[in-house]
């Protein structure tokens, strides 16, 4: 690129920024006007999300969302074989960051001294911590792929280290940003929530509560539409579908249904005071991808940690009530014994 079509590029650049933030709150506006900062992202971990996210930023650089932010470095630790992908699948997701421009390196130390910023995009959620501690410290904003630990105890230590060492992290599913999803939750588009229903695929995992491996989408999803604030839940469980019902303050209901047999996709119904509406579907992970940019451009979190917590808390919920036989078990009671230790 002549240095007469990078003024060109750069020119539009700021003129769809500025045309975008007339539409957006103070806060994000100012985001927006701004000039971007270049943010060099690391990643730990070789995985789907890996290939894609990495694609989805590095190819983006002219798109607002993006500019400045790049993958620059990747280190994969050796993985659990129970969950490791494929040797044929691993060797796919080293060309795509390859071909993206991506450095391949041998430690975390390393990739530290290369970033601004981490994605921590292992596959299994048990090394996260250990895996996490290095950037903390670092005090490098990360962005922790699902499952964020294996169980609701090693959730609640990450967080409790990022706030020991005062280093924000975000963690999400993509389904979280799926197409109109905040105005929905801000009843512009149905009124009222008054409870919702969500789908989506729920295989088991062993080495993680059950739920954690894939049913998080979904949940997410159904949060995504609730909000927290979420007091019981009770599960449902046979071989092929799990039902999770959840009970919201003020009588709302929320259901989560998690699927192994038949056709598998992501979904769902949102019921307002004004409509019923569809709940939009999986499109891909590009909102996702902006959001975690966002998070590396502020270093504010778009999710608190309180509301993974507590949506780590629900599926710990639902594991425990399939282990009572499908009672109602409450939110509150799995925190605090989980707490205690």
């Amino acid at each position: 690129m002549n240095q007469s079509e990078k003024n060109r590029r750069d020119f539009l650049v700021k003129t769809v920024t500025a045309g975008l933030a007339f539409g957006l709150g103070n806060e994000a506006r100012s985001m927006f006007l701004s000039e971007p900062k270049t943010i060099r992202v690391g990643v730990i971990g070789l995985s789907v999300h890996s290939a894609d996210f990495t694609e989805i930023m590095n190819a983006g650089q002219n798109d607002p969302l993006f500019a400045g932010c790049k993958v620059v470095a990747l280190h994969h630790p050796k993985g659990n074989e129970d969950v490791e992908f494929l040797p044929e699948q691993l060797s796919q997701f080293t060309n795509t960051v390859q071909k993206n421009g991506v450095e391949l390196v041998s430690s975390t130390a390393e990739l530290l001294k290369k970033s601004d910023a981490i994605m921590l995009l292992t596959n299994d959620g048990r090394p996260h911590r250990e895996q996490i501690l290095p950037v903390l410290k670092a005090g490098k904003p990360v962005f922790v792929d699902k499952p964020i630990a294996e169980s609701l105890s090693s959730v609640i230590a990450l967080f409790d280290s990022a706030k020991k060492y005062q280093t924000p992290v975000f963690s999400s599913s993509p389904l979280r940003y799926v197409r109109d999803i905040r105005d929905l939750a801000q009843g512009k588009m149905a009124g009222e929530i008054l409870g919702a229903d969500t789908y989506g695929p729920a295989p088991l995992q062993k080495s993680h509560a059950d739920l954690f491996w894939d049913g998080i989408h979904a949940i997410e999803l159904l949060y995504a539409v609730m909000g927290p604030g979420c007091q019981s839940v009770r599960r449902a469980y046979s071989e092929g579908t799990d039902v999770v019902t959840g009970i919201w303050e003020g009588g709302k209901i929320g259901v989560f249904r998690g699927l192994r047999k038949g056709k598998i996709g992501f979904g769902g119904t949102a019921y307002g005071s004004e409509k019923i509406t569809e709940i939009g579907k999986f499109e891909g992970y590009k909102n996702l991808v902006a959001e975690i940019v966002r998070f590396f451009r502020t270093g504010q979190p778009p999710v608190t940690a309180a509301e993974t917590i507590e949506i780590y808390t629900f599926m710990e919920a639902a594991h425990e009530s399939k282990r009572r036989g499908g009672i109602p078990v409450a939110l509150s009671d799995i925190l605090a014994k989980t707490k205690r230790g």
